[in-house]
């Protein structure tokens, strides 16, 4: 399968039917396929938006330059296209990307949505990665009232104790079949789950890579 077709097969509307602006051109607004983070918002007209079909990689329109705009081509931080979806009214575009160096802004940010009220923050992202930022904030900067800091305190003998208890307490939850208990007893899995990989120094969005591989 072509790049072309790969890009293709994930469009919900075909591209005649983009509605572009008096100017030529549509919002796209690219977004990291594994955690659902907002990492920019540029512009493509026609032109861009069929070599990004053509090539799997993003292209945009210039506005300062009036140019083509080949997202990373002189600093590396490619966005490799995973899928291109329109919006109700086919007039703005949501690029799901796969962003090489995982930095997207000019100013070597990762999101160019990085600020809160003049001061650098990170950008929101799913639940867990929101969730293993303070899990690995807790392992960075522990304190004695941290329960996260404690456990990877207390080692895998620990953490691997409470990863066994709280997945036989899932099993008895389903067996139970109580819809709110199973979701309580998963929750706790996937918390201390997160502990561990944070106490080994591997990434959620390796996990997420594994998963993304693993779809069908």
């Amino acid at each position: 399968m072509s790049k072309t077709e790969m890009v293709s097969s994930k469009t919900a509307i075909p591209v005649e039917r983009i509605r572009y602006n008096e100017q030529g051109l549509v919002p796209a607004i690219a977004q990291d396929y594994l955690d659902g983070t907002v990492l920019m918002m540029a512009w493509m007209n026609a032109e861009s938006l069929q070599k990004t079909l053509e090539t799997g990689e993003c292209w945009y329109w210039s506005r300062s330059r009036q140019e083509l705009w080949h997202k990373g081509a002189t600093s590396g931080h490619l966005q490799k296209v995973r899928s291109l979806r329109y919006d109700c009214d086919s007039d703005c575009l949501l690029i799901g990307i796969e962003q090489v160096g995982d930095i997207a802004c000019h100013t070597g940010e990762r999101s160019c949505f990085h600020q809160i009220e003049g001061q650098i923050a990170a950008p929101p992202a799913d639940t867990l990665s929101q969730v293993f930022e303070v899990i690995c904030d807790r392992r960075d900067n522990p304190s004695e009232e941290s329960y996260t800091a404690r456990l990877i305190a207390g080692g895998d003998n620990k953490i691997l104790k409470k990863i066994g208890e709280e997945a036989a307490e899932v099993v008895m939850a389903c067996k139970d079949d109580d819809a709110d208990a199973i979701a309580g007893e998963v929750a706790d899995l996937f918390y201390h789950s997160m502990v561990a990989l944070a106490k080994h120094n591997v990434d959620l969005r390796e996990v997420y890579r594994k998963l993304q591989q693993r779809r069908k």
